[in-house]
Protein backbone atom coordinates (compact mmCIF):
# COMPACT_ATOMS: atom_id res chain seq x y z
CA UNK A 1 0.00 0.00 0.00
CA UNK A 2 1.27 3.58 -0.88
CA UNK A 3 1.93 6.41 1.43
CA UNK A 4 -0.66 8.64 -0.04
CA UNK A 5 -3.31 5.14 -0.20
CA UNK A 6 -2.82 5.01 3.61
CA UNK A 7 -3.43 8.35 4.18
CA UNK A 8 -6.66 8.11 2.61
CA UNK A 9 -8.12 4.97 4.20
CA UNK A 10 -7.06 6.56 7.66
CA UNK A 11 -9.04 9.49 6.77
CA UNK A 12 -12.07 7.47 6.81
CA UNK A 13 -13.43 10.10 4.03
CA UNK A 14 -15.92 7.95 2.58
CA UNK A 15 -17.55 7.53 6.11
CA UNK A 16 -20.84 8.99 6.80
CA UNK A 17 -23.91 8.13 8.98
CA UNK A 18 -26.59 6.57 6.52
CA UNK A 19 -30.28 6.97 6.77
CA UNK A 20 -30.36 3.39 8.11
CA UNK A 21 -27.80 4.12 10.68
CA UNK A 22 -30.04 6.94 11.95
CA UNK A 23 -32.80 5.45 14.21
CA UNK A 24 -36.34 6.46 13.56
CA UNK A 25 -36.80 6.69 17.42
CA UNK A 26 -36.22 10.03 19.30
CA UNK A 27 -33.02 9.63 21.19
CA UNK A 28 -32.17 11.63 24.36
CA UNK A 29 -29.33 13.80 24.32
CA UNK A 30 -26.56 11.35 25.99
CA UNK A 31 -28.09 8.80 23.45
CA UNK A 32 -27.20 11.35 20.61
CA UNK A 33 -23.87 12.15 21.55
CA UNK A 34 -23.28 7.91 21.91
CA UNK A 35 -24.31 6.97 18.51
CA UNK A 36 -21.98 10.31 17.14
CA UNK A 37 -18.93 9.24 18.78
CA UNK A 38 -19.94 5.49 17.40
CA UNK A 39 -20.32 6.18 14.03
CA UNK A 40 -17.71 9.05 13.98
CA UNK A 41 -14.73 7.51 15.94
CA UNK A 42 -12.48 6.83 12.78
CA UNK A 43 -12.55 9.84 11.63
CA UNK A 44 -11.20 11.59 14.98
CA UNK A 45 -7.65 13.16 14.78
CA UNK A 46 -6.48 12.14 18.54
CA UNK A 47 -8.01 9.55 20.64
CA UNK A 48 -9.45 12.00 23.40
CA UNK A 49 -11.07 14.33 20.46
CA UNK A 50 -14.78 14.58 21.46
CA UNK A 51 -17.13 14.31 18.01
CA UNK A 52 -20.16 15.70 19.64
CA UNK A 53 -20.74 16.89 23.32
CA UNK A 54 -23.59 18.69 25.25
CA UNK A 55 -22.36 21.99 25.35
CA UNK A 56 -22.04 22.36 21.44
CA UNK A 57 -25.66 20.19 21.09
CA UNK A 58 -26.96 23.30 23.62
CA UNK A 59 -25.09 26.08 21.71
CA UNK A 60 -26.55 24.57 18.20
CA UNK A 61 -30.38 24.55 20.04
CA UNK A 62 -30.00 27.66 21.52
CA UNK A 63 -27.94 29.46 18.01
CA UNK A 64 -31.49 28.32 16.34
CA UNK A 65 -29.20 25.74 14.36
CA UNK A 66 -31.73 23.40 14.87
CA UNK A 67 -35.05 23.58 15.49
CA UNK A 68 -36.77 23.20 18.85
CA UNK A 69 -36.27 20.28 20.59
CA UNK A 70 -39.50 18.69 22.27
CA UNK A 71 -39.51 16.38 25.83
CA UNK A 72 -35.36 16.59 25.76
CA UNK A 73 -35.54 14.51 22.52
CA UNK A 74 -33.87 14.34 19.43
CA UNK A 75 -35.79 13.38 16.11
CA UNK A 76 -34.56 12.14 13.12
CA UNK A 77 -34.90 14.91 11.76
CA UNK A 78 -32.53 16.73 14.42
CA UNK A 79 -29.88 13.91 13.43
CA UNK A 80 -29.90 14.53 10.12
CA UNK A 81 -29.09 18.39 10.71
CA UNK A 82 -26.94 17.38 13.49
CA UNK A 83 -24.74 15.15 11.01
CA UNK A 84 -24.80 18.57 8.26
CA UNK A 85 -23.52 20.49 11.31
CA UNK A 86 -20.73 17.68 11.78
CA UNK A 87 -19.72 17.93 8.49
CA UNK A 88 -19.47 21.41 7.96
CA UNK A 89 -18.40 23.41 11.20
CA UNK A 90 -14.66 22.34 10.45
CA UNK A 91 -14.83 24.42 7.64
CA UNK A 92 -17.77 27.32 8.36
CA UNK A 93 -18.58 29.58 10.47
CA UNK A 94 -21.65 28.31 12.84
CA UNK A 95 -22.93 32.27 11.28
CA UNK A 96 -22.65 30.38 7.92
CA UNK A 97 -24.03 27.23 8.82
CA UNK A 98 -26.99 29.07 10.83
CA UNK A 99 -27.69 31.10 7.10
CA UNK A 100 -27.61 27.64 5.29
CA UNK A 101 -29.62 25.28 7.38
CA UNK A 102 -32.16 28.45 8.41
CA UNK A 103 -34.53 27.58 5.54
CA UNK A 104 -34.28 24.06 5.83
CA UNK A 105 -35.33 24.36 9.77
CA UNK A 106 -37.96 26.01 8.90
CA UNK A 107 -39.37 23.97 6.45
CA UNK A 108 -39.05 20.97 8.85
CA UNK A 109 -40.44 22.69 11.41
CA UNK A 110 -43.57 23.88 9.21
CA UNK A 111 -43.97 19.49 8.38
CA UNK A 112 -42.78 21.08 5.30
CA UNK A 113 -40.21 18.90 3.95
CA UNK A 114 -38.66 15.78 5.10
CA UNK A 115 -34.83 15.99 5.24
CA UNK A 116 -33.90 12.41 4.75
CA UNK A 117 -33.98 12.93 1.10
CA UNK A 118 -31.55 15.93 0.88
CA UNK A 119 -29.51 13.94 3.36
CA UNK A 120 -29.17 10.61 1.10
CA UNK A 121 -28.18 13.09 -1.60
CA UNK A 122 -25.43 14.49 0.20
CA UNK A 123 -24.41 11.13 0.62
CA UNK A 124 -24.22 10.12 -2.85
CA UNK A 125 -22.90 13.06 -4.09
CA UNK A 126 -19.73 12.83 -1.08
CA UNK A 127 -19.23 9.02 -1.64
CA UNK A 128 -18.78 9.98 -5.31
CA UNK A 129 -16.50 13.00 -3.94
CA UNK A 130 -14.30 10.45 -1.73
CA UNK A 131 -13.63 8.28 -5.15
CA UNK A 132 -12.53 11.59 -6.53
CA UNK A 133 -10.64 12.92 -3.31
CA UNK A 134 -8.46 9.21 -3.61
CA UNK A 135 -7.83 9.92 -7.47
CA UNK A 136 -6.46 13.73 -6.17
CA UNK A 137 -4.38 12.67 -2.96
CA UNK A 138 -2.26 10.31 -5.63
CA UNK A 139 -1.94 12.92 -7.85
CA UNK A 140 -0.50 15.41 -5.58
CA UNK A 141 1.52 12.63 -4.11
CA UNK A 142 2.89 11.94 -7.64
CA UNK A 143 3.44 15.73 -8.21
CA UNK A 144 5.16 16.21 -5.28
CA UNK A 145 7.23 13.11 -5.59
CA UNK A 146 8.16 15.07 -9.49
CA UNK A 147 8.69 18.85 -8.24
CA UNK A 148 11.01 17.21 -5.33
CA UNK A 149 13.54 15.39 -7.66
CA UNK A 150 14.09 19.25 -9.10
CA UNK A 151 15.57 19.71 -5.71
CA UNK A 152 19.18 19.07 -4.37
CA UNK A 153 18.36 17.87 -1.03
CA UNK A 154 18.60 14.84 1.02
CA UNK A 155 15.51 15.63 3.57
CA UNK A 156 13.41 14.51 0.76
CA UNK A 157 10.45 13.11 3.22
CA UNK A 158 10.40 16.66 5.02
CA UNK A 159 10.25 18.47 2.03
CA UNK A 160 7.89 16.40 -0.08
CA UNK A 161 5.08 16.49 3.50
CA UNK A 162 5.82 20.33 3.40
CA UNK A 163 4.52 19.96 -0.42
CA UNK A 164 1.57 17.89 -0.17
CA UNK A 165 0.52 19.77 2.95
CA UNK A 166 0.96 23.49 1.42
CA UNK A 167 -0.91 21.90 -1.64
CA UNK A 168 -3.78 20.21 -0.02
CA UNK A 169 -4.37 23.60 2.50
CA UNK A 170 -4.43 25.47 -0.77
CA UNK A 171 -6.59 23.46 -2.41
CA UNK A 172 -9.04 23.66 0.96
CA UNK A 173 -8.91 27.43 1.08
CA UNK A 174 -10.31 27.62 -2.48
CA UNK A 175 -13.48 25.26 -1.60
CA UNK A 176 -13.53 27.13 1.81
CA UNK A 177 -13.46 29.92 -0.29
CA UNK A 178 -16.26 28.49 -2.91
CA UNK A 179 -18.74 27.55 -0.06
CA UNK A 180 -18.60 30.71 1.71
CA UNK A 181 -19.40 32.49 -2.04
CA UNK A 182 -22.33 30.18 -2.27
CA UNK A 183 -23.70 31.21 1.53
CA UNK A 184 -23.60 35.00 0.69
CA UNK A 185 -25.12 34.03 -2.31
CA UNK A 186 -28.17 32.87 -0.24
CA UNK A 187 -28.38 36.79 1.12
CA UNK A 188 -28.58 37.93 -1.67
CA UNK A 189 -31.79 35.76 -3.10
Amino acid sequence: MNDWEKLFHQLAIDHQMTLDEIPNIDLYMDQVIQLFEKQYAETKRKEDEKILTKTMINNYAKGKLLFPIKNKKYTKEHLILLNFIYQMKGVLSITDIKKLLGKLNEKIEEDAFDPSDIYQSYLQLTNNYAYHFKENLETIYQKSETELEKLDDPDGTYLKKLLMISSLAHLSNAYKRAAEKLIDELDEE
